[in-house]
């Protein structure tokens, strides 16, 4: 699990919303295509195209909570494991918004999960720094070498 929290404003868009249609900017270059209804699919897309990650909205309680089915669809030994579960939750504290991301796999040890961990925590940063500066962190803005 992560969590984010930053100075919230009141004309700020919702915290899915900039996830979904704000991605570029801080997530690798990267886009997420989906029409975000639930039973929808989504994908994860690279600046070339491809799909890196897959999967169904499984739930999009706006403006608190986006629950995705996740599968990595890059790497083999990554895929082999499933769909994964990832969710949003968005809550509003006094002046604070609190972002918590979550995603857990139903087997005791996941490659999955441990690759996702070490990446979480510059992409809600990012994101951060993108609500409140106006500007992301520049290493989250271009695809990964080698990817």
């Amino acid at each position: 699990m992560s969590t984010v929290q930053w100075k919230r404003t009141d004309d700020q868009i919702p915290f899915y919303l900039r996830i979904l249609y704000s991605a570029r900017m801080y997530w690798f270059d990267s886009r997420l295509q989906s029409d975000w209804t639930v039973g929808s699919n989504w994908q994860f897309l690279s600046p070339d195209g491809r799909v890196i990650n897959s999967g169904q909205v499984l739930e999009n309680t706006a403006p608190t909570r986006l629950a995705l089915s996740w599968r990595n669809e890059l790497k083999p030994p990554l895929r082999a494991e499933g769909f994964s579960r990832l969710a949003l939750d968005n809550e509003r504290q006094g002046d604070l918004v609190k972002l918590t991301l979550s995603q857990e796999i139903d087997r005791p040890a996941s490659a999955l999960i441990d690759d996702v961990a070490d990446g979480w925590p510059i992409i809600l940063s990012s994101l951060k720094s993108l609500l409140e500066t106006g500007v992301p962190f520049e290493v989250t803005r271009h695809w990964p070498k080698g990817l």
